[in-house]
Order: structure tokens, then C-alpha cells, then sequence
């Protein structure tokens, strides 16, 4: 199984009111292990470039002036994600941004049905939890010590490894595809596969500032609470 783990950078939050697409990253992953291909491109917007927008990815008007424009790298950028499954932190921004160059130039619409999209995922496994790239970097243990700006290639290869950590672990399907490809192992034994342990557990997850609001909290509520017992 083919995906494609995508990211844009852009102008601004609105195609339609003039805001364009200036950079995207894709990792390429089959099977859910990274295949080493990649696809990055910036590309000229054909205006200028707000500062708010400067100030996140560090992408200028000069630095873009001579990159190509979009109508250039549009059909090289569809040929590379085919038919593939994208998967994309908050699809819905990237994928607006996406169909609307497309539809710019009268070319075919990426369906909504192709976008995996892991802000979704992390909001349903983590109800009530900060659900951003950062915050699920800080909860998998992942390293992105070199995302002082946004970058879409840098920032595909990192959601990718949250990605695998969502959909339950590197390489999550390891387990299984052992048991399916043996012909030798009976069907009693594929139903009762079972996950196994991580060679290293996760580090907690609770900060000692909660640690220690958690502990205030609990003391305001005086001896006969729940948490003061036992």
C-alpha cells in the first residue's frame, strides 16, 4: 500500500481571496515504511509574500522570485502522488489550497476521499489533548529539534513518523503480514495475534509543572476527596 505524506507552506489561509501555495513536501511510504523517495518544490506565488506569513516559514519574495510557478510543477506534483492515499495534518487546509491551484488551471480536483487526515486521528485517540505537529512530537518521544520554521518537506518526514506512531507503532503491520504470509500458520493462530510490548517504553507523558498543579488541585479539595484516599 502506497501513501503519500504531504505538507504545504503558503501565503496566507485563503486561496480565494488571492492567498497561493509557495513550497510543498512529500514523503513516499509503502506499506507504512519511508521508501526514501521524496517529492519538494518551491514555487513563485506571483505576489507578494506577507509578513505573517514571513515569520513562519522564513520563504521571501526574493528567495521565490525565480522558482517556477505552480501551472509549471503542476503535473509533475499530480504524477508523483497518483492515486495514492495523502496523508495530511489538517487535510482540509492543505487540500483547499491544493484543488483550488488545480482548479486555477482548469486541471482535476484532488478528491477528498484520497486525504488521510492525522489531526482527525490524533483528535479521536487523544480526546481533548493539544493535537499539534509539536504536541504529538512531545508525546511519541519524536525529535524535531530542527523545526525552527515550517518547511513542508521537514515537516512531512516528521508527521510521517507520527503517522506511524497514530496508526499504532513503526511498522504496525509487521506483525500481521508475518502471520498472512505463512502458509503453515492455521487461522486460530491469526486471530489470536496480539501486539507486543515496546522494547522501551514511551517516557511519561506529564510534565512535573501538571505533576505538581495536579497535587494543588487535589490538596483544595480537602481529605475526603477521591484523590486523597488510598
Amino acid at each position: 500500500m502506497r501513501e503519500i505524506v504531504l505538507d504545504t507552506e503558503t501565503t496566507g489561509f485563503d486561496p480565494e481571496s488571492g492567498d497561493r501555495i509557495v513550497e510543498i513536501g512529500a514523503v513516499e511510504l509503502m506499506g507504512h515504511i519511508p521508501t526514501g523517495n521524496t517529492y519538494h518544490q518551491y514555487i513563485n506565488p506571483e505576489r507578494m509574500m506577507p509578513n505573517e506569513a514571513f515569520q513562519v516559514h522564513g520563504l521571501g519574495d526574493d528567495f521565490l522570485r525565480d522558482k517556477p510557478k505552480f501551472a509549471h510543477i503542476a503535473e509533475a506534483f499530480l504524477a508523483f502522488v497518483g492515486e495514492s492515499k495523502m496523508v495530511i495534518h489538517n487535510a482540509a487546509f492543505d487540500m483547499k489550497f491544493l484543488n483550488a491551484e488545480l482548479r486555477w488551471l482548469g486541471m482535476r480536483q484532488l478528491p477528498w476521499e484520497q486525504a488521510i487526515d492525522t489531526l482527525a486521528i490524533a483528535k479521536k485517540r487523544f480526546p481533548g489533548s493539544p493535537a499539534s505537529l509539536d504536541a504529538l512530537c512531545r508525546r511519541f518521544n519524536i525529535d524535531n529539534s530542527s523545526r525552527t520554521l515550517h518547511g513542508a518537506l521537514l515537516d512531512s518526514e516528521i508527521l510521517a513518523e507520527v503517522y506511524l506512531e497514530l496508526v499504532g507503532g513503526k511498522q504496525p503491520d509487521f506483525g500481521l503480514s508475518q502471520v498472512r504470509n505463512d502458509s503453515r500458520t492455521s487461522v486460530a493462530s491469526d486471530q489470536n495475534w496480539r501486539p507486543q510490548p515496546r522494547p522501551q517504553p514511551l517516557p511519561a507523558r506529564i510534565t512535573e509543572m501538571e505533576k505538581a498543579a495536579h497535587a494543588a488541585f487535589v490538596a483544595k479539595l480537602g481529605e475526603s476527596a477521591l484523590w486523597s484516599k488510598g
